[in-house]
């Protein structure tokens, strides 16, 4: 289990990591040793909430497959143990992002200076545009 709050930890079963080349800095390794790590991650088998895991989803956007997993490439150093700790910190930044509940919209009414304000501000309109219309002849 990866502790990601002190209410929430998801199974690392759901966790399944891959090695790729990379692309940039790497010296003669650049051709020969993959470093880059591709993260992909069920939220569906995670033990995570629905609700957790539908902002999950809508955070990570473009990240999503059609499957449904979240799938996240690191290959920013060279060595693989510090792309693949990158990787999985990303992971939890994102499920931490996504266990806070958004805050509920209070609605409220328009002041009534606000309201004044509007109507004023829309008769003021109709009177420029009364004084652009041409004076008919008769």
């Amino acid at each position: 289990m990866i502790r990601i709050t002190p209410a929430i930890a998801i199974d690392a079963a759901a966790i399944v990591e891959s090695f790729v080349r990379a692309s940039g800095p790497g010296g003669q390794n650049v051709n020969k040793v993959a470093t880059a790590v591709q993260l992909r991650f069920d939220p569906a088998i995670s033990g995570l909430s629905q609700d957790v895991q539908s902002r999950l989803r809508a955070l990570a956007g473009r990240r999503v497959t059609q499957q449904g997993e979240v799938l996240i490439t690191a290959q920013r150093f060279r060595t693989q143990e510090r792309n693949r700790q990158a990787a999985l910190d990303s992971l939890i930044r994102l499920i931490q992002r996504a266990a806070e509940p958004p805050v509920p919209r209070i609605a409220t009414r328009p002041t009534p200076a606000s309201r004044r304000r509007r109507l004023q501000t829309k008769a003021h309109r109709a009177r420029i545009k009364q004084t652009r219309s041409g004076v008919e002849e008769e």
